[in-house]
This record gives structure tokens, C-alpha cells and sequence, in this order.
């Protein structure tokens, strides 16, 4: 089992506040995230989303000036996946978003870098979506 996290980062020439704004609202997840899931919908004040194996939710962290969009996943069997997720200004129109892919227990070097790969997509279609490029 792997055991050194792999962070993923993607520039994107937006404010940084924009860009926090943009991520930290789970209703956007369908647009950029699609590795994550889809049919993204807030029931009882949870946002749940399809997963391959049923229903997930997700919980971002308190929206906050530092740029953490730090996020738990709770996977339909009950396991819990804590994401770092972090947007960094660097300038005024310009961002960087840096995702920390962790290896989970069990995950092989092949999984990790299958996870790795789904996130650098997920990544760039945001980038597409936030800079108004076509979104493959």
C-alpha cells in the first residue's frame, strides 16, 4: 500500500475569491467534479450525490477567508474520506487549487495513481468551467 499523499494542483487565472466561492458551493460539484459522483442534490440539509456504489455525502468545511475547502466524503457503507483541498491566491486574478489525493487502506500504487488521474481531470474541467474554455 502506497503511503505518501500526492497533491494535485491546477492554476487557474481567476481570483482567488471567486474560485473558493465557485468550489465551496456543492451544487457546482456536477460541473467540474465529475470523479466524485453525480446527481448532486441537498436533502434535509445534506448534499448527497450518486456514487457507482449508492448514495454519498459530502460536507465542506465552514466557509472561511484562508482558502481551505477541506471536505468529507461519507461513502454509502459508512466509510468516511477526509480531502484536503486548499485555493491559493497568487495575484489578483490568479489561483491556484491544490488537492491532496490520500491513499486509503488497501488502495495499491495502481489505485492511487487511477485516483491521482481522475482528479487532475476533475481539476482541469474546472479550470475550463472557470476560465470559459469548452469543458471536454
Amino acid at each position: 500500500m502506497p503511503t505518501t499523499s500526492v497533491h494535485v494542483a491546477e492554476h487557474i487565472a481567476r481570483p482567488a475569491v471567486e474560485v473558493y466561492q465557485y468550489v465551496s458551493d456543492p451544487a457546482n460539484l456536477a460541473h467540474w467534479a465529475s470523479g466524485l459522483g453525480n446527481g448532486v442534490e441537498q436533502v434535509d440539509g445534506e448534499w448527497q450525490l450518486d456514487t457507482p456504489g449508492g448514495r454519498a455525502t459530502v460536507e465542506f468545511a465552514p466557509q472561511n477567508p484562508h482558502g481551505v475547502l477541506d471536505h468529507r466524503i461519507t461513502l454509502p457503507e459508512g466509510v468516511v474520506i477526509e480531502v484536503p483541498m486548499r485555493v491559493l491566491e497568487h495575484g489578483p486574478d490568479d489561483a491556484e487549487v491544490v488537492f491532496t489525493v490520500r491513499p486509503l487502506a488497501g488502495m495499491s500504487d495502481e489505485d492511487l495513481a487511477q485516483d491521482v488521474a481522475v482528479v487532475t481531470e476533475d481539476l482541469q474541467r474546472l479550470k475550463a468551467v472557470l476560465e470559459g474554455q469548452p469543458v471536454s
